[in-house]
């Protein structure tokens, strides 16, 4: 039995990417190794042994915190009848969670009724059930100095790439010439910060290529 650092559970609607404005239940794991200079989760990226702590402080909190408890699949699972929640969209986010094998995770949610999606950054072997939907967000030079995975983006739902100048297109564009995608792959672009040069780039390029764009809906509405 696999058990997972859990950092958070919470309830509320999906922000970002394919599934925007959907509920969903999102499960946070700790640890994170890329090291993104924009990220807004860095009390993810330590799973330090002197901050586990028990389950139900994990649980449907409103503060961001470094620390984690340890749950199997089947507790994760159990939570969310626990707090009463009725979204029937599980993301699986970090962190980074696909430092771990989510296969066990992926199966019971699904066997329960559950759609199920993972988000990454590409740059670990994706262990999780065909079924899920995979939202790989490919972080490119990052300081962890991780290189984004060719299987990744091949198992790639959908791919979401994070956009501040017209240098992250162009490598966006190599990580594309050289990857062999799903003929129904979903390209996204996600502007960084809402900083409004990136949103202009995005929009722009995503009229040329009919692309998506993804623009963080929840940061707009100050929600989770």
């Amino acid at each position: 039995m696999i058990h997972y650092p859990i950092n958070e559970i919470f309830q509320t609607i999906q922000g970002e990417g394919c599934y925007t404005g959907l509920p969903a239940i999102f499960v946070r794991l700790q640890g994170c190794p890329v090291g993104c200079p924009w990220c807004d989760t860095r009390h993810t990226w330590v799973v330090d042994p002197a901050r586990q702590v028990p389950s139900r402080q994990v649980m449907d909190r409103s503060n961001e915190s470094d620390a984690w408890s340890s749950m199997s699949a089947g507790e994760i699972l159990d939570a969310f009848a626990r707090l009463g929640y009725t979204a029937r969209h599980v993301v699986i986010t970090g962190g980074e969670p696909c430092l771990y094998d989510l296969r066990e995770l992926s199966r019971l949610l699904l066997a329960n009724g559950y759609t199920v999606q993972v988000e990454t950054s590409g740059t670990h072997a994706i262990l999780v059930q065909d079924e899920a939907w995979v939202t790989v967000s490919p972080k490119i030079g990052m300081k962890g100095g991780l290189p984004v995975l060719p299987e990744a983006l091949a198992r790639a739902n959908e791919i979401k790439h994070p956009v501040a100048t017209a240098r992250h297109i162009d490598e966006l564009d190599e990580l594309l010439h050289f990857a062999s995608l799903r003929p129904d792959v979903q390209i996204a672009l996600q502007p960084i910060s809402q900083k409004k040069h990136a949103t202009e780039l995005a929009m722009r390029v995503c009229v040329e290529r009919h692309w998506r764009l993804s623009v963080q809906m929840h940061k707009y509405l100050d929600i989770d």
